[in-house]
């Protein structure tokens, strides 16, 4: 039976965390756990505020297994996730690469207009970019206390268990997932490259 490997992304809003998961879940074979596909709901309906035990509950279920790679930074369930991983990959990239990322991403959602998670209708508009809460702010607001919440976090008794990979750089990236890789015995070939995460 091959060793559980339950991986846990997290880092600022916009540094990659679900597409990272993606190309490490497909290489892996595993499921990928995506905390804002089980947070929202259909009409933008945020469960970590409005249904708190029923998003702890889908989380719960979610990283039940042995093998899953999840991201997302909600502190309600973060707790969870933690003391099941295995390992914590921490996008710890500069304000300006994270900044960059996240204006992309959002451009490229509101001129696509395409849903954000299946079946909930969620889609970005431009209007949202006003909003304290949208993607762009949050990022910025939100940088600097990310970074020492997780430096103080993972210093601590409590996450002894985990191996923390920091990742300062997104070139980074790509080592960490070959060495992931082939620390559980699969082909680094598996990996579908990321061109984005050769900049930066």
């Amino acid at each position: 039976m091959s060793r559980p490997i339950r991986i846990a992304i997290v880092g600022t809003s916009g540094s990659g965390k679900t597409t990272l998961a993606r190309r490490l879940s497909m290489a892996l074979g595993a499921p990928t756990v995506e905390l804002d596909a089980l947070n929202w709901g259909p009409d933008w309906r945020n469960r970590s505020r409005s249904a708190s035990g029923e998003f702890i509950e889908r989380v719960e279920d979610a990283v039940a297994g042995d093998r899953w790679v999840a991201d997302g930074n909600y502190r309600l369930v973060q707790p969870i996730i933690l003391a099941h991983a295995t390992d914590v990959i921490w996008l710890d990239y500069s304000r300006w690469v994270i900044m960059r990322r996240v204006l992309v991403r959002s451009i490229e959602r509101a001129a696509s207009g395409a849903e954000l998670w299946p079946g909930t209708g969620n889609r970005e508009s431009w209007r949202q970019w006003l909003g304290q809460e949208h993607p762009i702010r949050w990022a910025w607001d939100t940088h600097a206390a990310n970074r020492a919440r997780y430096a103080a976090l993972f210093a601590g008794a409590e996450h002894a268990h985990l191996r923390v990979h920091r990742l300062r750089r997104p070139v980074e990236v790509e080592r960490l997932l070959v060495s992931t890789l082939r620390s559980v015995g699969v082909s680094a070939a598996s990996l579908r490259t990321d061109p984005g995460e050769a900049r930066g």
